[in-house]
């Protein structure tokens, strides 16, 4: 009877500890901000996406789920530029939770805090998915990462002053390891620059800027159009007389079949390349996804 009242008291004290916790909840659109959360926050912080990296994070259900997410969130952090706005506007009217809404300290936009690439003079529907506000595939350059985690980190000490000293921690140490990562990732990065890639998709705009990649043609006729035998076609002549490139690349969740065709006929190596955390077996954080693009990168060459 002892040790049974013994291991009662156990759970007891366990449970009321783990009821005392209040774990800062993030809701975030994509998973590389909700890696990053975890990274500053710590064990401070549930995070949580909407997406994963086998999904287009352009075109997704606003769930139930997802609803009941955001309802309990106290910050959103999505990338913005209009990349979910298909679908985030829904949740946040049905979720109900005005402190999270754009322009409340609730939500948090990743890319105002780098410049945007590709803003175009005007939009008109002949141009395809094209972002008024710019590019949105912002967390393909690592000095990206880097800002717009010292937003994070500051806009989490702001809203819960009580672990502010925890973040404030975790902020500084995720840089450091960035900076060194970084550091030894634009070294490694060298031998690709002027190298030539074919996308499937404008997705890859601050990767080719960092990387010093030149685009030479895009699988998409226009972006959000799939690939033609057509376009593919021309393609296929323009490498041919071009000079060819030293990569395809696509994103996991895009079809491999454009890219396949046309590697099969010019003999360039064909890369699916993560476009966040989780695009690949390894790929769990933010550091292994860009060890993961420059070891595939450099291993053709």
């Amino acid at each position: 009877m002892k040790y049974n009242s013994l291991i009662f008291s156990i759970l007891l004290l366990l449970l009321t500890v783990q009821e005392a916790r209040a774990d800062f909840r993030v809701f975030a659109c994509e998973p590389e901000w909700a890696a990053l959360a975890e990274e500053i926050g710590g064990d401070e912080v549930s995070a949580s996406s909407a997406t994963h990296a086998m999904q287009d994070p352009h075109f997704i259900e606003a769930r139930p789920s997802l609803i009941a997410q955001v309802r309990k969130a106290d910050l959103v952090v999505c990338t913005g530029a209009q990349l979910e706005i298909g679908w985030l506007p829904m949740l946040l009217n049905k979720a109900n939770n005005p402190s999270v809404l754009p322009g409340k300290k609730g939500f948090l936009e990743t890319s105002a805090y780098v410049r945007r690439l590709d803003i175009p003079q005007s939009v008109d529907r002949s141009q395809g998915d094209v972002h008024p506000q710019g590019n949105p595939h912002v967390q393909m350059n690592p000095h990206n990462i880097r800002l717009i985690a010292v937003a994070l980190g500051e806009r989490l000490a702001e809203l819960d002053s009580a672990n502010a000293t925890q973040f404030e921690q975790g902020l500084s140490h995720f840089l450091q390891r960035w900076d060194e990562a970084t550091q030894e990732w634009d070294k490694r990065a060298k031998p690709l620059r002027g190298k030539k890639v074919v996308a499937y998709h404008k997705s890859w705009a601050y990767l080719e800027e960092w990387l010093g990649l030149e685009e030479v043609a895009t699988l998409e006729p226009v972006p959000g159009i799939p690939p033609t035998a057509a376009h593919l076609a021309n393609i296929l002549s323009l490498l041919e007389t071009g000079g060819g490139a030293s990569f395809i690349i696509y994103a996991p969740y895009q079809s491999a079949k454009p890219g396949t065709w046309l590697a099969e006929r010019t003999g360039i190596p064909l890369l699916v390349l993560p476009m966040t955390v989780g695009g690949s077996k390894q790929t769990a954080t933010l550091f292994e996804q860009f060890d993961e693009i420059l070891n595939q990168m450099l291993g053709v060459l």
